[in-house]
């Protein structure tokens, strides 16, 4: 049976789970219409819009939505959305929030939100009329074009900020960029932006081809493509936490006393600021917290990630995003982190849960936004370094996955409470829960 298919994507979701079934799967397609109808949403019309943020929808996938309770930031208290799936994550958020809410709190602070377009194009002419016109002339002009685009924008105090000339001949020939900076308020701006850019592309070159000055008979000029880039490093927040050393308490039952543990915790930091390899492991926690609350708020998750890990390497190596210092006795932890994340417009405006999600904290600006999800970050990144430098990062972690681990053996109700007892003050692992079941079930 040929497994190539025409005309898919005008066929019905029934239809399109059964040829799957057929084609993919083993199952029954009896069996598999069954279960992937059982993840529909009861509401028509609430099925209807999920169905309409991607293409060729079966069913739908459900994560858990979660909430991270007290989190003080600038002196304001937050219950946190998060959406993931990885057991811990939202148990560790709270547990640092809960730890940091007796210590004074998180502060958090937007140093920039300038985002960021290209123009990329082909220029083989005179580079230095291209540059000297670019900047008395042709800047003002692009900037022109665009009035009608940004009109709107502007009034909510956003628009274009800046439009950059680069040459980039020496490493491919004829190769030029227009960057262009951006503020988008409270969107995220992707539409805005790529809108701008491709009306700068398309005025670059009627004004040059019209220009006397540029013999395009002998020179030439064609653009490459324009669009946003999701890399803004000049769109930025730091969060942070701080207190006396003294101020942190003591860790693992009392057997580690604050400046050990503060030191250790420094130098953890430290490490992942050295060693890519766990600058990966180390960043990769950090995003846990992020992810979750992006993904809760209905923002681009991938985008986050990817800029993240880019500014992780900005300076060749790629480095931890948190720093820890320890000065006149004052402990200090902090993430800088490039956030371009948007309040209205897009999936936030459309996801019943995204908007939900924003009611619950507030319907924050992007800027307020930002700071929340920088923070969420920096307490996940404490509440994994904390666990690494005193007891161990498995204890936390296997006691949290406990109940995935007896899902996956088809236990009862009661075998669960029995296991979780049980397991109170020993080590989880997946051969030692397996071995358990096996036993009381004899």
């Amino acid at each position: 049976m040929s497994k190539e298919i025409q005309g898919f994507s005008k066929m019905s979701k029934k239809e399109k789970i059964q040829w799957m079934a057929k084609n993919f799967l083993y199952a029954n397609p009896i069996d598999v219409m069954k279960e992937f109808a059982g993840f529909w949403h009861d509401n028509i019309e609430a099925q209807k819009l999920l169905d309409g943020f991607s293409e060729n929808t079966l069913t739908n996938f459900p994560v858990p939505f979660g909430i991270a309770p007290n989190f003080m930031i600038n002196g304001e208290i937050y219950a946190v959305p998060m959406v993931i799936e990885e057991s811990s994550v939202v148990a560790a958020a709270s547990n640092a929030a809960k730890f940091w809410l007796s210590r004074g709190g998180f502060k958090a602070k937007v140093i920039s939100s300038t985002k960021v377009g290209q123009v990329h194009f082909q220029f083989d002419g005179d580079k230095e009329k291209l540059f000297f016109l670019f900047n008395t002339e042709i800047k003002a002009k692009l900037l022109q074009a665009v009035k009608p685009i940004t009109a709107n924008m502007e009034k909510r105090g956003g628009g274009v900020k800046d439009l950059e000339l680069i040459d980039f001949t020496s490493i491919e020939p004829d190769y030029y960029q227009i960057r262009c900076y951006f503020e988008t308020v409270d969107s995220m701006g992707a539409n805005f932006i790529n809108s701008c850019l491709e009306e700068f592309g398309k005025s670059l070159v009627d004004i040059i081809s019209n220009d006397a000055r540029f013999n395009l008979e002998e020179q030439s000029i064609e653009v490459i493509m324009c669009i946003l880039s999701n890399y803004t490093p000049e769109c930025v927040v730091k969060a942070e936490v701080e207190c006396n050393v003294d101020e942190l308490g003591s860790f693992d039952d009392g057997k580690m006393k604050a400046r050990e543990f503060a030191a250790r915790f420094a130098k953890a930091v430290r490490i992942a600021q050295i060693d890519p390899y766990r600058a990966t492991t180390h960043n990769k926690g950090i995003m846990n917290g992020i992810d979750a609350v992006v993904l809760a708020t209905g923002n681009d998750f991938r985008a986050i990630e990817a800029c993240a890990h880019t500014y992780a390497a900005r300076d060749g190596q790629y480095r931890s995003l948190s720093e820890c210092t320890i000065e006149n006795n004052i402990f200090n932890f902090s993430l800088t982190i490039p956030l371009a994340v948007g309040t209205v417009g897009g999936l936030t405006s459309l996801h019943p849960l995204a908007k939900r999600s924003l009611e619950v904290l507030g319907n924050p600006s992007a800027h307020r936004l930002m700071e929340i999800i920088a923070t969420v970050g920096l307490a996940q990144n404490f509440a994994a370094v904390k666990s690494l430098t005193t007891v161990g990062i498995q204890k936390g972690h296997m006691k949290m996955h406990l109940t995935n681990i007896l899902a996956s053996f088809q236990a009862t109700d009661a075998e669960m409470e029995k296991a979780r007892q049980y397991f109170e003050d020993k080590t989880v692992s997946v051969s030692g829960v397996r071995e358990y079941l096996l036993d009381i079930r004899k």
